[in-house]
């Protein structure tokens, strides 16, 4: 299924008690505010759950399912969990948790999705990895950027998103790298630009290497710098409140620059067990600047950015 990768992968261990964990990933901003959803399902040993969080500029929330309320279709791709529905065209949030003293409601809608180019030897942003079965953590883009309209209330409190920007993407596996850095913004200056950067400590059974993944999409052209395509990673270096980094590809240099604004806990999956606490922020500020042959042919700002920084 690798060729349709927002679709839920994880049949085979539904009843099983492997270690396993799927995740959909869904961020929308408005002009002034925005909200995540993550719903997805937990099985180990211990336990199985499936889950929704919630995260936006002010807090984050945690809610738990019972495994069967968990359900998944194909064609057209949709997840439900309890009375909330997930698909690329839409979402539905209808959740009521009493201990949590918390009661989420509303719709978007999204359209005219932008996506990554996909080949056969790279059916999606993990290239020729993602073929191999025995990876810690699969990650996928299912939307670099779309339109999303639509309101979601949170107790007393609106957040309208009107002419404003999502992104989808997810992750399957096992466990989330243990270091690792993520960023993603749509909301730059020039509104044909969206990008993406993820760089991971990847481990096996007998070795470990920093892998890295990224792609810029300006006027619906994409530069891609990925392990698997010879890029280089130039510079790698955490701050207290953001990450500078440098990929190069061939005459190609892009470099980028975080600003990590107030950000939430959000938990992430080790041995299926969503046990780790993750920290994010959905309104940082990412700056890109892409050089050919060491000239300057693009340079802007995002603000509203999904960021996490995990290094230990």
């Amino acid at each position: 299924m690798m060729n349709n990768p927002e679709v839920f992968q994880g049949e085979k261990y539904l009843d099983s008690n492997k270690d396993y964990f799927e995740g959909w990933y869904f961020k929308n901003i408005g002009k002034d505010e925005g909200i995540s959803f993550i719903p997805g399902i937990s099985i180990s040993s211990k336990e199985k759950r499936c889950f929704i969080q919630v995260i936006t500029n002010d807090s984050s929330w945690f809610i738990d399912f019972d495994i069967n309320d968990f359900e998944y279709n194909y064609e057209p791709f949709w997840i439900r969990i309890g009375n909330n529905y997930f698909s690329k065209e839409r979402v539905h949030i209808d959740i009521i948790d009493k201990q949590l003293d918390i009661v989420i409601k509303g719709d978007l809608k999204y359209k005219n999705s932008i996506s990554i180019k996909r080949k056969l030897l790279s059916p999606n942003i993990m290239g020729i990895f993602s073929y191999i079965p025995f990876m810690q953590c699969n990650h996928c883009i299912l939307s670099m950027k779309s339109n999303v309209e639509g309101i979601i209330s949170i107790n007393d409190k609106n957040i309208e998103i009107f002419n404003g920007t999502g992104y989808i993407e997810k992750d399957f596996g096992v466990s989330f790298p243990k270091y690792y850095v993520w960023g993603q913004g749509n909301n730059f200056n020039d509104k044909n630009v969206s990008f993406f950067v993820s760089i991971a400590d990847i481990y096996f059974k007998l070795f470990s290497f920093r892998g890295f993944i990224c792609s810029l999409i300006i006027n619906n052209k994409e530069y891609r710098f990925a392990t698997y395509n010879n890029s280089k990673i130039l510079k790698y270096e955490i701050k207290d409140n953001g990450y500078e980094l440098v990929l190069k590809k061939g005459k190609y240099i892009l470099e980028i620059e975080s600003l990590n604004n107030d950000g939430f806990m959000l938990k992430a999956p080790v041995n299926g067990n969503m046990d780790k606490e993750i920290l994010e922020s959905i309104n940082g500020i990412i700056k890109v600047t892409l050089k050919k042959n060491k000239k300057v042919i693009f340079s802007d700002e995002s603000c509203n950015c999904g960021l996490e920084i995990v290094n230990e």
